[in-house]
């Protein structure tokens, strides 16, 4: 299988006949249903052909209706998938996941939530990248013309503490029930650790997570794109503590999250790279309206969070994408 070029380089389970039938039981939907076009090749992908691709990556049934919903979620205009795929820049798609289904399939919110060890979060993720290798014909050398790439395109899925939070879910921030199970696609970078041990206010956890934001991807990178900002259960006490609710720390950390263009100019401090000096004088904000995305979880214990950079956000690049998941 690895010599037809199906695999991503490690061992996939060989998709029989028996068990990808098996793991059509895990949905009601026909087999024969078409889930989407998958970029960039745009190939018809069927329920059956999901499954085949959730065999080879080691998935259980009961996780075959997350990875259907995030195929979809990927392969939307609005994602811009094949965009993802034929950008230098390294990343790729991160799907949070948030509902019910999580704790039923056993999905991991807490300790190396980002990291490896959980059956569900690591071939959930691993079998849409399967999707788009084998289906759209998504394979690095390709279309995927990534300069460095980062491990989490093997398949980056995790999901949300929602029993932990004294905030609303990330998918109910957009517009989702909390009774409803839903995978919210993301296209971003390798995550990056903020580490602030002594913070024991919200204002100053507050500014500096917002020190941590404005440098990622590029402190000079301004308005064209998104990023995910995953706070960790000792951060999220700060909140609670005080009181904040998502709202509250959203109205705060803003203002933070604005730079005087003066800094990032063409040629300040000696650096070439940089805005268009007619933008100097102004105050810009580091993302578009609405465009971090602020998700809880993590293990009990460590004064980390982390903060993921996106892509090129809006219409012209990749639109966060959230879908519901059907059984």
């Amino acid at each position: 299988m690895f010599d037809q070029g199906w695999t991503d380089g490690l061992p996939v389970v060989p998709p029989t006949e028996v068990r990808v039938a098996r793991m059509l039981e895990g949905t009601t939907r026909d087999p024969k249903e078409v889930v989407s076009l998958v970029p960039p090749n745009l190939n018809e992908c069927t329920v059956e052909k999901v499954a085949v691709n959730a065999v080879l990556a080691g998935c259980r049934p009961e996780y075959l209706p997350i990875v259907l919903a995030s195929v979809e979620a990927i392969c939307s205009d609005e994602f811009n998938m094949h965009g993802v795929l034929a950008t230098t820049m390294s990343v790729g798609p991160i799907l949070v996941v948030n509902g019910p289904l999580t704790s039923e399939i056993g999905m991991n919110s807490g300790i190396n939530v980002l990291g490896h060890g959980n059956r569900a979060n690591s071939s959930i993720g691993r079998a849409v990248q399967l999707v788009v290798r084998n289906m759209g014909g998504g394979a690095p050398g390709g279309i995927d013309r990534a300069t460095l790439g980062h491990m989490g395109k093997q398949g980056f899925c995790f999901a949300e503490d929602e029993a932990g939070s004294p905030w609303t879910s990330l998918a109910e921030d957009r517009g989702l029930s909390p009774d409803l199970t839903a995978v919210t696609a993301f296209c971003g970078e390798g995550p990056r650790l903020v580490l602030d041990q002594r913070s024991r206010s919200p204002e100053s956890l507050t500014r500096m997570l917002a020190e941590a934001l404005i440098g990622s991807v590029s402190p000079r990178m301004v308005m064209g794109l998104d990023a995910m900002l995953v706070i960790s259960p000792e951060h999220m006490s700060r909140y609670r503590d005080a009181g904040w609710d998502r709202t509250r720390f959203t109205e705060e950390i803003s203002p933070l999250l604005a730079i005087d263009a003066n800094r990032i100019v063409i040629g300040a401090g000696g650096i070439e790279e940089g805005i268009p000096e007619e933008l100097a004088g102004l105050t810009i904000p580091k993302f578009r309206p609405g465009g971090l995305l602020v998700v809880h979880a993590g293990g009990p214990a460590g004064l980390f969070s982390a903060v993921i950079g996106g892509w090129l956000n809006g219409p012209a690049g990749s639109e966060p994408v959230t879908k519901e998941v059907v059984p």
